[in-house]
């Protein structure tokens, strides 16, 4: 047992029991009748819930542009889980009797759990695991599903305020004994969409899956309450009073992820589909590289511009360019160890530096950093940089100086290594192992801050055509070939803290005298771009 993990098991616990208190407290209202206190003032409540409704569809409509401004469903379905649940609350406090409608009425009795109820299908549904077929499906209906939403909104407060049978009279005992038969479903929707955004908190550890998934608890327990509370006693109150405290939850760790992203887009990524984060990484690296490359070329508005065009906010252009420039200066201070054993044979063989290249037996390590693009959304430049440079000022001289690997590029969040690259390591496959578990490891020895984001490794061994690509005026030492392709794909399907090796580089590496490999078998595993599975391995350790 590590002594993280008592904190953690006590933190959950107090967590869980907290949750609880709500259940133990309707209980004892029940048990009770005498402790379910009486208290019916119509004005209090049409203004303290209508309140509640008004905060919470504002919520819902910052959830709702920060998932248009990512294009991700997940986010969408959520915006629709607090826009849904805010305005039947809201239909539920213009029913109130005595205040807008004369008399009571079955809107003031129905409206609630009715939102709740439909609010728990898009709770569910946000918390599945969506591939890209049904977010294809739900990227298309969106529109559809906020105008049905809409629709039936505006269609139940015509039907109410006008008094349209049957929202003109109360329901026999107050409540509908179908709605009663659908309660069950709709706790169930709720505790599964619960339990998922837990498991998302524990991945990314991040407060809003955490509040999430504590108020999806609470809106369980709030239709529980409806079941069985009494109207206008205590044990009826309470049902309010836990969807005010989950949306409460909600918005105060939207808050404290505001104040540290200082983005609306940033502020939920803890939300976000996997493939949302991964096309924003991708999609990032791309505009740094056009911002870099525009402002070593006095190009810089320009490139600025294009941006805007693409969607980009003044804000977030203003970070990328200066954390482009930032990590340009990283690069020309760490060009000292991307090459000293190149630049040696260079003086040696001045050959070395023609256009062109030749083919070789390499061992390719390829290392990015997953989640950079959630990390860098929202800090400035020199928090990026910060974390870079100790990143990199553990892991370059590991590759470099105590394996003698080659450093082809950076890329930002990203490092491309290659072994044996002149020519003079028979042992490059144990070369580029051990590099990948020092790279590894020593990530998780300088890793200051728990939120920032880990290595994931590929390595890969084959044949690879080295040289010298560009013009005369400019060029660069590449390694290019499929072996680099397969060792780039190995890292983007390794999870964070996480190796995955071909099993080309497993068996050299093994061939080495004294050198055990511990590895677990991955199976045949499906690249992107080839046709036939690879057989893949998770690096554990090396020895030698």
């Amino acid at each position: 047992m590590t002594q993280s993990s008592a904190p953690n098991r006590t933190s959950t616990t107090l967590l869980l029991a907290s949750l609880a208190l709500p259940m133990a407290g309707l209980a004892l209202l029940l048990g009770l009748p005498t402790v379910d206190v009486h208290w019916e003032h119509h004005p209090s409540h049409f203004w303290l819930v209508l309140s509640v409704a008004i905060v919470n569809a504002a919520l819902g409509l910052f959830v709702s542009e920060a998932a248009r401004q990512r294009d991700d469903v997940r986010l969408f379905l959520v915006s629709l889980v607090l826009l849904t649940s805010a305005g039947f609350l809201a239909l539920h406090a213009l029913a109130t009797p005595a205040v807008v409608l004369e008399g009571p009425n079955g809107g003031f009795n129905l409206a609630t759990p009715v939102g709740l109820l439909l609010a728990a299908g898009f709770a569910a549904m946000s918390a599945i695991e969506i591939d890209e077929r049904r977010e294809t499906w739900l990227r298309r209906w969106r529109s559809a599903v906020r105008i049905g939403v809409l629709a039936v909104l505006l269609a139940w407060a015509v039907a109410s305020l006008l008094g349209v049978p049957p929202l003109d009279r109360v329901l026999e005992a107050e409540r509908a004994p179908w709605l009663l038969a659908l309660l069950p479903f709709g706790i169930a929707a709720y505790a599964f969409a619960a339990w998922r955004y837990f498991q998302v908190f524990l991945d990314r550890r991040r407060p809003l899956p955490l509040a999430v998934a504590c108020a999806f608890v609470l809106l369980a327990e709030a239709l529980v309450a409806m079941a069985l509370g009494r109207a206008w006693r205590l044990s009826w109150w309470e049902w309010h009073v836990l969807m005010a405290i989950g949306f409460a939850i909600i918005v105060l760790a939207a808050r404290h992820e505001y104040r540290q992203e200082r983005s609306l887009a940033a502020t939920f990524g803890g939300l976000y589909l996997q493939r949302t984060l991964e096309r924003l990484d991708a999609r990032q690296s791309l505009a740094l590289r056009e911002l870099a490359h525009a402002d070593s070329a006095g190009s810089a508005d320009e490139a600025a511009d294009a941006l805007r065009r693409q969607g980009y906010t003044g804000d977030e252009i203003a970070v990328l360019l200066d954390s482009a420039r930032e990590l340009a200066r990283m690069d020309a201070l760490l060009r000292r160890y991307v090459g000293p054993r190149l630049a040696e044979r260079l003086g040696e063989e001045p050959g070395l530096a023609e256009l062109g290249g030749h083919e070789r037996e390499v061992s390719v390590l390829f290392a990015d950093l997953s989640g950079f693009t959630a990390f860098a959304e929202g800090r400035s430049a020199s928090e990026v940089v910060e974390m870079l440079n100790t990143y990199w000022g553990a892991v370059v001289p590991t590759v470099v100086d105590r394996e003698g690997g080659l450093i082809e590029r950076f890329a930002g969040d990203a490092v491309l290594a290659v072994f044996n690259a002149l020519g003079d390591q028979p042992d490059h496959a144990a070369r580029a192992v051990r590099a990948a578990i020092a790279i590894r490891d020593a990530s998780s020895d300088v890793q200051v801050h728990d939120d920032w984001p880990r290595f994931r490794v590929g390595v890969n061994t084959g044949p690879a055509v080295i040289g010298n690509v560009g013009a005369g005026t400019q060029r660069s030492f590449s390694v290019i070939g499929d072996t680099t392709n397969i060792a780039a794909r190995l890292q983007t399907i390794s999870t964070p803290g996480h190796i995955t090796i071909a099993e080309r580089t497993l068996d050299e590496a093994r061939a080495e005298p004294d050198v055990i490999v511990d590895v677990r078998p991955l199976g045949p595993t499906d690249l992107k771009g080839k046709a036939e599975p690879t057989e893949a391995f998770e690096l554990l350790s090396i020895t030698r």
